[in-house]
């Protein structure tokens, strides 16, 4: 069982940069993604990493955002910069063992962008 939990949220201006991790306890997850979840919006899908290394990036965190991850502590990050208010959200963390398994998630972390 993976148990995600993340980490580093918080709240910065415009512009500004945030580096999000999470953890997830058990053996090393196949697939780990980013999601963020603004109010009144649909959760959606920010950035993944799966475990040969191939990333995933929305189209409007390209150039922005940078996902990693540490195999050796199966800890994923999130670093973002020039971060908008746009941007403003509870980000959830994901994890997966293997390509079948639903999945689990953490308890979110809220990012907050002022202008």
């Amino acid at each position: 069982q993976v148990q995600p939990v993340e980490s580093g949220g918080g709240l910065v201006q415009a512009g500004g940069s945030l580096r999000l991790s999470c953890a997830a306890s058990g053996i090393i997850s196949y697939f780990m993604g980013w999601y963020r979840q603004a109010p009144g919006k649909q959760r959606e899908l920010v950035a993944s990493i799966i475990r040969g290394g191939s990333t995933y990036y929305a189209d409007y965190v390209k150039g922005r955002f940078t996902i990693s991850k540490d195999n050796g502590k199966n800890t994923m990050y999130l670093q973002m910069n020039s971060l908008k208010p746009e941007d403003t959200a509870v980000y959830y963390c994901k994890a997966q063992l293997s390509p079948g398994d639903v999945g689990s998630w953490g308890q979110g972390t809220q990012v907050t962008v002022s202008s």
